[in-house]
C-alpha cells in the first residue's frame, strides 16, 4: 500500500516523537531524578521540590505550593514573593504557628503574671480622693525627691497624703520658707501605705512657702504623694483642744484604744518653744505599724496634728517627748472614727492555736 508524501511525513514524525517520550518510570529517573527529602526539607509542609511544578511555571508565573518553597525544578522559581500570607491560626510552613493557632509559643510564668495582675494605681499618676473632690496624686519612686511651692501667703495650713499599693513607705518631710529656713521637718514610716495611709497638716503661717517630700525608700517601694491646701478635711476636733495633757521633756505617755476605733487623732503643740517627739502605732509588743520622728521649730505657732489609721484590736499609741527636759510639750490623743461594732468582720483578728506539746 503506497502512501502518500503527507501521510508519510506525519508517520515520521510521530515515531521520532516517540523514541524521546519516557517508557517507564527508569526513563523519568533518567530525565529527571527523583529528590529524597532531608530532615530539614521536611520540617513544616513538603519536601523541596516534591510537587510538581504547576503548568506554566516561570518567574512569578504561579503560586507556590502550600508548605514548601516554591515549584518543582521544572517551575523553577515561580512561588517566590507569590505566597499569600497565612491566615491567623494556620502554619506558615517552618513548624511556627501564626498568633492564635495551636502551635503559637506558650507564655512564660512572668507574662501570665502580668497579664493576670490586678491594676496597680501607682503605675501612673492618678487622683487622690480628698474632701469632696479630687486632687492629683504624684509618683514618688525610690529615691527621688517632689517639691510643692505656694506662693500665695494667704495659705495657713497644709494637708499632706501619702499612700502605697501595700507597700512600706518611708519618707522624708520638710517644710522650707526662706533660704536655709526648715521650720517643720518629719520622717515618716509606715508598713503598709494601703491600710494605713499617712495624713497630716502642716502650718505654713507667714508669707509663701514650699513642701519638700522625698522617698527615703528602695525602688522597689514607690509611694503617691497629695499635697493640697484648698480642700482640708483632717482637722482636730473639739475633744482633741479639751484632752491635751502635759509630756515632760524625756518622757513618753502611751494611749490605748478600743478595737471599735479606725482611726486616731493625734495633736502636738508647745508654749512656743521647739518640738521635738516621737509618735508611735503599736499593734502588739514592740510591733511598730506606723512612726513619724518630728520637729517644729515653735509648737505654738506650728503645731503638729495628723490621723494614724488604726484597723484591728490591739492598737496602743506612744508619744515620747526626745527634747531635754526644759521642753515639755502637750498632748491630745483621742478617736477619730468609730466603727459600728455589729459592722465589723466577726472573724476578723480570730488567732487559732494547735497543740503545742502535749
Amino acid at each position: 500500500m503506497k502512501l502518500s508524501g503527507v501521510a508519510l511525513a506525519a508517520a515520521l514524525l510521530v515515531g521520532g516523537v516517540s523514541a524521546f517520550a519516557p517508557s517507564s518510570l527508569g526513563a523519568e529517573s533518567r530525565i529527571r531524578p527523583s529528590v529524597q527529602p532531608s530532615a530539614l526539607s521536611m520540617v513544616g509542609g513538603s519536601p523541596f521540590g516534591s510537587a510538581p511544578a504547576p503548568a506554566g511555571g516561570g518567574f512569578g508565573s504561579a503560586p507556590a505550593p502550600a508548605g514548601g518553597m516554591g515549584g518543582g525544578m521544572g517551575g523553577g522559581m515561580g512561588g517566590v514573593g507569590t505566597q499569600p500570607a497565612p491566615s491567623p491560626g494556620t502554619s506558615t510552613g517552618f513548624g511556627v504557628s501564626a498568633p492564635g493557632g495551636s502551635l503559637a509559643r506558650p507564655q512564660t510564668p512572668i507574662e501570665k503574671a502580668q497579664l493576670n495582675a490586678p491594676s496597680n494605681p501607682l503605675s501612673a499618676p492618678g487622683k487622690t480622693p480628698v474632701g469632696d473632690g479630687s486632687i492629683p496624686s504624684i509618683l514618688l519612686q525610690g529615691g527621688s525627691l517632689k517639691t510643692w511651692s505656694f506662693a500665695s501667703a494667704y495659705v495657713e495650713r497644709l494637708q499632706v497624703v501619702l499612700t502605697t499599693a501595700g507597700r512600706p513607705l518611708d519618707a522624708d518631710i520638710e517644710l522650707w520658707q526662706g533660704p536655709d529656713n526648715c521650720p517643720v521637718k518629719m520622717r515618716t514610716y509606715v508598713e503598709d501605705g494601703s491600710i494605713r495611709p499617712f495624713t497630716a497638716l502642716i502650718e505654713t503661717p507667714r508669707g509663701p512657702s514650699t513642701c519638700a517630700i522625698r522617698n527615703i525608700g528602695e525602688m522597689e517601694f514607690p509611694f503617691a504623694a497629695t499635697v493640697t491646701a484648698s480642700e482640708i478635711i483632717a482637722l482636730p476636733n473639739d475633744l482633741a483642744y479639751e484632752s491635751l495633757m502635759t509630756i515632760q521633756g524625756g518622757a513618753l505617755r502611751t494611749y490605748p484604744f478600743d478595737p471599735t476605733v479606725d482611726s486616731i487623732q493625734v495633736l502636738l503643740k508647745t508654749d512656743g518653744r521647739p518640738l521635738n517627739a516621737r509618735i508611735e502605732l503599736l499593734q502588739g509588743p514592740n510591733n511598730n505599724k506606723q512612726v513619724i520622728e518630728l520637729y517644729t521649730e515653735d509648737g505654738l505657732d506650728r503645731p503638729f496634728f495628723c490621723v494614724l489609721g488604726s484597723p484591728g484590736a490591739g492598737n496602743v499609741v506612744r508619744v515620747v517627748n526626745t527634747a531635754p527636759i526644759e521642753f515639755p510639750l502637750q498632748a491630745a490623743i483621742v478617736p477619730n472614727r468609730i466603727v459600728d461594732p455589729y459592722e465589723q468582720d466577726v472573724n476578723a483578728g480570730v488567732v487559732i492555736g494547735g497543740d503545742t506539746g502535749w
